[in-house]
Order: C-alpha cells, then sequence, then structure tokens
C-alpha cells in the first residue's frame, strides 16, 4: 500500500461521510449534540481538497496531513479524536514508501491507544473505539475489519454510554448506535472498499 492507495482510502471515506452524513447527524440527534454528520462531512471535505492540494509522498504523511485538517476543521470531539488516531497511526508508519498490512494494525493500533487515552474511554463505554478496536484486531485483513468494525457499532445500540455527551442520558441512551462508531465503521468499509478496486 503506497500514497496513492492511502489518498484513494480517505478521499473515499469522504465520499462516504457525504453520502451518510444526515444518517450521522441523525444518530447524534438521539444522543449528542445533532453535528456528528455536519462537522465530519466538513471536516472530510477539507482532507480530500488538502490531499489534492498537495498530494503527500508516503503513507505516512497522507495520515499525518489528514489528521491536521480534521483537528484544525471540524467541531466537537470528532476532530481531536479522529485527528490524534490519523496523526499517531501516520507517525507510526514514520517515512516508509509502502506500507503491509501488518505494519497498517500495529500503527492504527497506536492511534486507538491515543484515541482512548485523549477520550478517557475503554471499549464497551458506547464510543467510536467499540468500531475502532475490533476493526484494528482484525487487521491485516481488510474485509474482516471493515466487518468488525460494523458489527461493533451495531454492538453499541444496546450499550448504556459511559463517556461523552450521551452518558450524561444514563439509560436512555440505550437503544441508540454511537455515531462516532457508525462513523468509524464508515472508515474501514472505505479503506476495504479500495484494497478491492486495487
Amino acid at each position: 500500500m503506497d500514497a496513492g492507495f492511502f489518498r484513494r482510502w480517505l478521499t473515499t471515506a469522504a465520499r462516504a461521510v457525504e453520502r451518510d452524513a444526515d444518517r450521522l447527524t441523525a444518530l447524534d440527534s438521539a444522543i449528542g449534540d445533532a453535528d456528528h454528520g455536519s462537522n465530519l462531512r466538513r471536516g472530510m471535505a477539507a482532507v480530500a481538497a488538502a490531499l489534492d492540494a498537495e498530494e503527500p509522498a508516503t503513507p505516512g504523511a497522507v495520515l499525518l496531513l489528514a489528521g491536521r485538517t480534521l483537528v484544525s476543521t471540524v467541531g466537537g470531539a470528532s476532530g481531536p479524536l479522529y485527528g490524534t488516531l490519523l496523526r499517531r497511526a501516520g507517525k507510526a508508519l514514520g517515512d516508509a514508501e509502502r506500507v503491509e498490512g501488518e505494519e497498517l494494525r500495529e500503527a492504527l493500533a497506536e492511534g486507538a491507544d491515543a484515541v482512548a487515552r485523549l477520550g478517557g474511554a475503554a471499549q464497551g463505554d458506547k464510543t467510536m473505539l467499540d468500531a475502532l478496536l475490533p476493526a484494528v484486531a482484525a487487521l491485516p485483513d481488510l474485509a474482516a475489519a471493515a466487518g468488525a468494525a460494523q458489527r461493533g457499532a451495531e454492538a453499541t445500540i444496546a450499550l448504556r454510554a459511559r463517556r461523552g455527551r450521551a452518558s450524561y442520558l444514563g439509560e436512555r441512551s440505550e437503544g441508540h448506535m454511537d455515531p462516532g462508531s457508525a462513523s468509524t465503521a464508515l472508515l474501514f468499509l472505505a479503506l476495504a472498499e479500495v484494497a478491492d478496486d486495487a
């Protein structure tokens, strides 16, 4: 997987977020600020534009640019969280021009650890980690990672939120999918889609 692959991954993810932004916002309106879809749509559109303008030469540079762009353009919690995920993974990949699946898994695992520390969350708290951690564990099989992320997102429906704004709702947070886990699933679906097209 080279820089071109990573650019296609994130531009495909941007299109997926654009397509699903209303659904993400609807999920967030039930248990959050009702802005997850609109915030992430703006951020991912900015990522796609930045990647098109700069065309970073390595996978790590692609992720670093995407992470910086998200932090600077996305409000709410999702900008810092997704920005942290991508920047930490990008740092872990370093200057390598090509990345193997196991290296991607290790880099995203470092990113997931950084997200957990930033948010003070763990798997089962009804956050993006409920999709992210199973997906990372399923790598380097990209299709399996996409499936694991989707199942993780669906599993949040039954959970009671213990972190984030949704945690203020207590038992009323049950019965709703966590919007961050839903957008995380889109990220891994995009990754599998790009791999299929390669």
